[in-house]
């Protein structure tokens, strides 16, 4: 269990400099015991505290880093049930299976078709993180060739997954650059496993035959001096597996279990007899709890819809997807081209500019900062009336780019438009459509 804030509050400096944010040490020990606030905060606490702290400024569910480079990724870190409490910070994983004795050629062209699955969405790349390397021979040196290969030819991370405990540890030296995680310790192998994941410094899968059997393993992983640990209940059927991704994220959460405060890893590679069915689990997976998700292959049909799933899931509810305030050119435009101007909401930016785009009529869009908030939205909320955008087109810089003074305002922020004209009594207010996909036949007509 945590330390309660006053407990907290015992071991700080007690000098209520507020440089932590703030004004005093109580308050700052109340937001350390509640996950509101980082230790790293206070600039005074010793070393000793410190290290009594650690627990209590430590989320609940220990975050553990896979991977390097482009896609390297946590997992875990997480501090609720449920997404609308607060928020969830690190997305699910998403893993695809290939076994070790996968023809070169075949495999060089596996890793090409998953690496070009990319997609753009609302300003981000969309694409999986992971590819688990199954060992289906035994053969130490092959596993480990197969490990390097990947590893040093693409930018995926790695789970390596064997028994043999020799073909683990010599793949596990060859790639240790990409900080692949290691899989799996169990009770028959949990010593061995554990000291080849200490001594290469890499985090260590634990599977068990149930939740239950897994608190001894973490106990005895944790006592060797292990901390990135992830949990396999064992479960391969879906309802036991949903039952146990919900008692695994509510044992450290609600009962304040720490030998089960890791994430987990889930296989619904193991649960289908196809990719279809597979990712009927893995959705269920991305929204209950699961940390990593290894499927048996990467299609474009499947892959996309759990990755707009994962994004959805994990983007803070508190905190709208925004785009930075500024002038967007669109198409090239130069003097004589429309000026259009709309919110900093990323969806409301990216339809709009696609359309402006679609319609081949080179724009000038202004994107004014409402905090995230749609046009609807932002006007109702007085962060998009006519006095503030009148004053933003003003700073914006936009009368040093073009020879005209006219701008089109959203159909559905008409309203405003009095209110502009009066502020900005050189420009002509057009009032646009209300759906963006009428902007092209708008910019046409206009000429």
């Amino acid at each position: 269990m945590g330390l309660t804030g006053i407990q907290i509050f015992k071991l700080l400096p007690k000098t209520n400099c507020g440089e932590c944010g703030v004004p005093t040490c109580l308050a700052f020990a109340m937001n350390l015991a509640s996950g509101k606030a980082e230790l790293d905060a206070c600039p005074y606490v010793s070393d000793e505290a410190r290290e009594q702290l650690a627990e209590a400024s430590a989320p609940p569910i220990r975050p553990v880093a896979i991977g390097a480079g482009a896609r390297a990724f946590k997992t875990g870190g997480e501090t609720v049930m449920f997404r609308h409490e607060k928020t969830f910070y690190n997305p699910t994983g998403l893993a695809a299976m290939v076994a070790s004795d996968m023809d070169a050629g075949a495999l060089d062209k596996k890793l090409k078709e998953w690496n070009a699955l990319q997609y753009e969405r609302v300003g981000l790349n969309l694409r999986p993180e992971l590819v688990a390397l199954k060992d289906v021979n035994g053969d130490a040196s092959a596993y480990a060739a197969a490990a390097k290969k990947i590893a040093e030819e693409s930018e995926f991370g790695l789970i390596l997954m064997s028994e043999n405990a020799d073909a683990l540890k010599e793949a596990a030296a060859v790639t240790a650059f990409k900080k692949p995680l290691l899989y799996a310790a169990t009770a028959d192998n949990a010593e061995e496993m554990g000291n080849i994941a200490k001594e290469s410094g890499l985090p260590l899968a634990v599977k068990a035959g149930s939740v239950e059997d897994l608190i001894p393993l973490t106990d005895k992983l944790t006592e060797m001096g292990l901390k990135d640990l992830v949990l396999d209940s064992g479960s391969r059927e879906m309802k036991q597996l949903f039952e146990d991704q919900v008692a695994i994220r509510r044992a450290p959460l609600r009962a304040g279990n720490r030998s089960l405060g890791f994430p987990t890893i889930t296989f619904p590679c193991e649960m289908a007899g196809n990719l279809d069915m597979e990712t009927v689990i893995a959705s269920m997976l991305i929204a209950k709890y699961g940390g990593i998700v290894v499927l048996s292959d990467f299609k474009g049909e499947s892959l996309f819809p759990l990755l707009l799933e994962r994004l959805n899931i994990f983007t803070d509810p508190q905190r709208p997807m925004t785009v930075t305030q500024g002038i967007y050119e669109i198409g090239g435009p130069d003097e004589n081209s429309p000026v259009l101007i709309t919110t900093n909401f990323s969806l409301t930016y990216f339809i709009v500019g696609g359309e402006i785009e679609g319609s081949r009529v080179p724009c000038w869009l202004l994107i004014m900062d409402t905090e995230g908030l749609s046009v609807m939205t932002a006007w109702a909320a007085g962060k998009f009336a006519g006095d503030a955008v009148a004053t933003f087109v003003k700073k914006s810089g936009i009368t040093d780019k073009v020879s005209h003074r006219k701008i089109i305002i959203p159909g559905y922020a008409a309203a405003i438009s009095g209110e502009m004209e009066e502020d900005l009594p050189d420009w002509e207010i057009l009032i646009g459509p209300r759906d963006a996909s009428l902007i092209p036949k708008f910019l046409k007509d206009m000429g």
